[in-house]
């Protein structure tokens, strides 16, 4: 693909990178941000991101027909999962969100344009983004958010992990080259020392998504100057309230419940380790279980689950054994399981404690008497549950969500959404684009 020649150009591979092309990358996103991105209107960039919203939505997009013919190859999940999760994330680009983002983050749609009620706002020079690697959505806001906030960016990929960034890159570019020209994609293994600390070194503002104990690493090695957001590891879990669990409503709350275990086959922090159904309701919480397990099932005939690795696998495995022991000895406890595969994994337990899943369409089915049984075991993961899912009446809803809220979730949203959070979705419970922005007040 031919690049224009004010841009620098996608970064080579780990191999034959060095600190001298990083810091030429950051010095040339920098003057392309001077010349291209700063004189933009916050209104103008809106409309190129959802016009390339609109290209990645329509099946003759040539980026899209790239992700979805390479995708499963290049990132490991399966073109139905891959289709379902990009429409999702594209979907939620329209004038009418992203003037709802400004307003709630900014007070006021044209502070990035200047003083507007005696304020303005502005974001960083250049805003280096460290992504993971499960998922894409994550990075692929990243850049949104730092596109609006005008800021050159630099993103570091997971190993592996760039090929559907890129592909965003590329479409932006294919839309408008010198908007393109500001941002700068590159792959390497984590803990490489002498590339970092020169990326880091050219850094206005730094965001990281990772484990506890990376995001504790990149902090002790970022200069003071830096502003640093980390995003660190989070879970969600859902909630099924026995209200609902009637025959006239079981098949729409079992397949949303699919829909959050099998989105992005139940990796990132937004997917259900653990579904805690109430008990007494019409329909029990163990045939509750039963039929997510036949929709699961189900599910994987029509948007299977991707490539996994063999040490996932194997965790998988040896999950599997320890539940089917369990279940063999006690009344209280079934497993279900996909066939000579690991697809898909259910475990119904009467063991309110929260688990930990392997993930890949393993998930836990606990039953439980009220809210107050599901707080205490979910205890152990105070301050580090992202979303929790909820299906249940209106009213009950409600007060199911100040509960929630008040324990400390960040999100709370119907089961069935999990994986897909509004534009305006608060990372972690932080303003998305407040924490990237530096205020001046302007007092008359």
């Amino acid at each position: 693909m031919n690049l224009p020649n004010f841009y620098f150009a996608d970064l080579p591979p780990e191999a034959t990178l060095s600190p001298t092309m990083i810091a030429t990358a950051c010095d040339t996103l920098k003057r392309n941000r001077e010349k291209y991105l700063l004189p933009s209107k916050t209104d103008d960039i809106i409309k190129i991101l959802c016009e390339i919203a609109a290209e990645w939505l329509s099946p003759e997009n040539k980026f899209r027909k790239l992700a979805l013919e390479l995708g499963p190859s290049e990132t490991g999940f399966s073109k139905p999962i891959l289709e379902k999760g990009l429409d999702n994330f594209f979907r939620q680009f329209t004038l009418e969100n992203f003037q709802a983002l400004l307003v709630q983050e900014l007070g006021h749609a044209e502070r990035l344009d200047g003083f507007a009620d005696g304020a303005s706002v502005r974001g960083p020079e250049l805003l280096v983004h460290v992504a993971a690697g499960n998922i894409p959505n994550p990075t692929l806001m990243s850049l949104t958010l730092g596109l609006l906030t005008r800021s050159a960016q630099f993103v570091k990929c997971a190993s592996g992990a760039s090929f559907l960034p890129r592909l965003f890159a590329h479409s932006l570019r294919g839309l408008d080259p010198k908007l393109g020209a500001c941002l700068e994609i590159a792959e390497w293994r984590g803990g490489n020392h002498e590339l970092e600390t020169e990326l880091f070194a050219h850094a206005d503002c730094l965001t990281a998504t990772g484990s506890d104990a990376t995001l504790a690493t990149i902090r002790t090695r970022l200069p003071a100057r830096v502003r640093f957001l980390g995003y660190g590891q989070r879970v969600s879990f859902g909630f099924v309230a026995r209200e609902v669990l009637r025959e006239e409503e079981i098949i729409t709350i079992i397949s949303n419940a699919a829909d959050d275990v099998i989105a992005w086959d139940q990796n990132g922090c937004l997917s259900p380790h653990v579904i805690y159904v109430e008990e007494r309701g019409a329909v029990e919480s163990d045939e509750f279980a039963k039929r997510l397990a036949i929709e699961l099932a189900k599910r994987e005939t029509t948007e299977p689950r991707g490539i996994i690795s063999v040490e996932e696998a194997a965790s998988i495995a040896s999950r599997r054994a320890i539940y089917e022991t369990i279940a063999a000895h006690r009344a209280d406890a079934k497993i279900w399981s996909s066939e000579n595969s690991t697809s898909w994994t259910l475990v119904f337990e009467h063991d309110v404690k929260f688990r930990f899943s392997p993930l890949n369409r393993f998930v836990f089915v606990k039953p439980v008497p009220d809210l107050n049984a599901v707080l205490q075991g979910v205890d152990e993961i105070h301050g580090k549950v992202s979303t929790v899912g909820i299906a249940a009446p209106p009213e009950k809803t409600k007060d199911l969500a100040k509960q929630f809220g008040r324990w400390g979730v960040t999100r709370i949203c119907p089961l069935g959404q999990m994986q897909k959070p509004p534009l305006t979705w608060r990372h972690d419970g932080r303003p998305a684009l407040g924490d990237l922005i530096t205020w001046t007040d302007f007092e008359l």
